[in-house]
This record gives C-alpha cells, structure tokens and sequence, in this order.
C-alpha cells in the first residue's frame, strides 16, 4: 500500500521487518526471503537507487536459484527485474541479457501466448530501442502487441503502451505516417479505458503532436501539446517535470512559427 501511495521510506521500513522475520523464522534459503529481498529492491529501484537494488534482486535470484532451480516463473522475475535496473543505467548489453534469460524461462514455463513472455518481449523491444537497433525493436514489439491483443484483446493498457512502442521506433525512422496509425490507437484505447484524465493519455496526445510538429502541421500539433499539458496540469498542478516538457514543446512550436514572444512566454 505505501509503495503504491509513492511512500518509499516506510514501505521500506515495512519490507525490511518483513525480511527480519522471515530470516529469524525461515533462515537464508526460503521463497518468502527471497521475496522480503526482491521487494525492497523493487523500493530502491523506485527511487533510482539501483547500485542497492541490484544488490538485492542478486541475493533474490540466488535463492530462487538453489531453491526452485532454473526454470521456475520467479527466477525468471529476478532475471527480468536485474535486467530492468541494468536498463536504467543505461547498460544495455547486460540488461539484455538478463531480458533474454528471462524470455527463455518463460517460454520454456508457458508458451508463447502468456502475458509474461509478451512482457519479454516488450522489455527487449525497450533495450533494442534505446540501442537504436530499430528493426530488432519492431520485431519484438510485433511480437508483444500479437500475444497482447491474443490474450486480453483490443482495449487493455499493455496493448495501449504496445502500439505506443510501435508509433516511437516508425518515429524515430521518420516514418509519420504509420507513426501517427500506432499512437491514434493507442490513444484510442487509453481514452477508452482512463478518459480525458490520465498521464498515459496526455503521453499520447504529446506524442501525436510531436510528429505533426515534425511533419510541420504546427497548428495541429499545438492543438495536441496543449490537451496534453491541460490534462498533466490537471493531475499534477504546475509544478512537474512534465508538465514543464509540455511548456517547453509548446514553446519550441512556437518558435518554429517564428512566433518568438509566445515561444518566449511558454519557455
């Protein structure tokens, strides 16, 4: 509840008592510790804290593995999450190879059409991405975006962020148009699922406008930049960083129509 609340500090207080008990009662080799120290990881990964997080998602994983061996859903959630903090950190070569341990277990475990092994894919769509190899990506994200829309059908938030995905590689590849197809659906949905007031949708209106801007349609793109900064100004008032990217993109169209008081006044 207190991490779900943002409250990192006493659900790190709650995690770490958790942890002692289950040692006192249990001893080091047991699924509840390991789950007491994959929990404060997942705390300290949340604040960006990722040397101590990485320390305890290995410490998870290494119990997990002498316990259940590997090939088991919970050693494979260690992989993915060691791989998420290697991410983050931008090393991408270790990250993807935890993603793919990951990957194999649950596709040994479930087969291919299993939310689990679509968020693999996703993952290693993500770390491919950031790597600039926009092919592999694609492939990847095709991939997740089949099992999803399998599994849970067209109106689910994990096939909203899928098409998103998708609409950012044909972006980056300066290819708007099936760009802009991708973030229409997924905006599509998330309006369907959220309504107006939700940071996913004003990601998707953000997004549309940035390939309008790119494109040059600038009174279209504003049109989108400012629902976008209308909505995060609803749910995080003035003061947030994206609130501020959302100035400053409002800022940077309006300086491309050469309309350099209003650029001036929104930057």
């Amino acid at each position: 509840v207190y991490y779900r609340q943002g409250n990192y500090s006493v659900a790190l207080e709650h995690c770490n008592k958790a942890l002692e008990i289950s040692l006192e009662v249990f001893g080091e080799r047991h699924p509840d510790v390991a789950n007491s120290y994959n929990n404060i990881g997942v705390v300290y990964s949340s604040q960006g804290n990722y040397s101590v997080a990485l320390e305890h998602y290995t410490k998870a994983l290494e119990i997990r593995l002498a316990i259940f061996g590997e090939r088991h859903p919970a050693v494979a959630g260690s992989y993915n999450n060691i791989g998420a903090v290697y991410d983050n950190q931008g090393n991408y070569s270790v990250a993807l190879e935890h993603y793919t341990k990951a990957l194999e277990i649950r596709l040994a475990i479930f087969g291919e059409r299993h939310p689990a092994v679509a968020d693999s894919y996703n993952n290693i769509g993500m770390v491919c991405y950031s790597q600039g190899n926009h092919p592999v990506a694609l492939e990847h994200y095709n991939k997740a975006l089949e099992i999803q829309l399998a599994v849970f059908g067209e109106r689910y938030p994990d096939v909203a962020t899928e098409y998103n995905n998708i609409g950012l590689v044909y972006d980056s590849q300066g290819n708007y148009s099936v760009a802009l197809e991708h973030y229409n659906k997924a905006l599509e949905i998330r309006l369907a699922i959220f309504g107006e007031r939700h940071p996913d949708v004003a990601m998707s209106y953000n997004n549309i406008g940035y390939v309008y801007d790119s494109q040059g349609n600038y009174s279209v793109a504003l049109e989108h930049y400012n629902k976008a900064l209308e909505i995060k100004l609803a749910i995080f008032g003035e003061r947030h960083p994206d609130v501020a990217t959302s100035y400053n993109n409002i800022g940077l169209d309006y300086w491309r129509q050469c309309k350099y008081p209003a650029a001036l006044a929104y930057y």
